[in-house]
């Protein structure tokens, strides 16, 4: 089945790396003009330089509204329009028990990880979406599906993406909002569970191994395209078969 985006106009927020930037990839590569943003422009610029295709960049907190609202309507100056967005940024300051974090981690938590794709979702929506239906991505996590140790208070904020991301679907269409729920995939992002918990895992994987950011972003362009066009509200795991096997994190 072949994917294309052409004449399409994405927006992917985190990126310069890891999942966000293997997304911008192939959708650049599928014929989409591309938008990426995070926090730090040289980063920005190295990542984009690896991209095939039309690709700009805008420097952006994920978290900051104002920010957010710019970084759009530069997408839409540049471009003419915005078609997709994927909210991937994402931040996590703390592990430990979820009653354990202190207030200052906690609202960074949620400002970007909550607060930030919502107000993302509102900027393109007002600018384009509404008068110009399009597709929203939001990359969230297993995590908002299950309880897990350490990782609590992010959870929270994925849990809540997922449910934002059904919450929208059914308030903007026919602008489509889905969702996407990875597992342990190996970027800078996950380094931590990755090599504590990383050989332990994909030893347990129906799949014999861990994801990479490929297989996010082969998801994420199936899911913008129009041969997904019929699909709205969901969020969709990808995790390598964790889910099916007992003792997977």
């Amino acid at each position: 089945m072949e994917l294309s985006l052409k004449g399409k106009v994405a927006l992917v927020t985190g990126a310069s790396r890891g999942i966000g930037k293997a997304i911008a990839t192939q959708y650049a590569a599928s014929g989409a003009k591309v938008m990426i943003s995070s926090r730090k422009e040289d980063a920005l610029r190295a990542a984009a330089k690896e991209m095939q295709g039309e690709v700009e960049v805008f420097a952006a907190n994920a978290g900051d509204v104002a920010a957010g609202n710019e970084c759009v309507m530069a997408t839409i100056e540049r471009f003419g329009a915005l078609d997709i967005l994927v909210n991937n940024a994402a931040t996590n300051p703390y592990m430990g028990p979820t009653l354990g974090i202190d207030e200052s981690r906690y609202d960074k938590t949620f400002q970007v990880n909550l607060r930030g794709p919502l107000f993302w979702c509102k900027a393109a929506w007002d600018a384009h979406m509404k008068n110009h239906p399009g597709v929203i991505i939001n990359v969230a996590s297993v995590g908002g599906l299950r309880a897990e140790g350490h990782l609590g208070v992010y959870n929270l904020t994925k849990a809540a993406l997922i449910h934002m991301t059904r919450q929208l679907a059914g308030e903007l269409g026919p602008t489509r909002v889905v969702g996407i729920a990875p597992g342990l995939v190996k970027t800078d992002f996950a380094a931590v569970l990755v090599e504590n918990f990383g050989e332990r895992l994909a030893a347990q994987l129906p799949t014999q191994r861990l994801g990479e950011p490929d297989d996010i972003a082969n998801l994420a362009t199936f899911l913008a395209s129009d041969k997904a066009s019929w699909i709205t509200g969901e969020t969709y795991v990808i995790d390598g078969g964790a889910g099916v096997r007992s003792g997977a994190i």
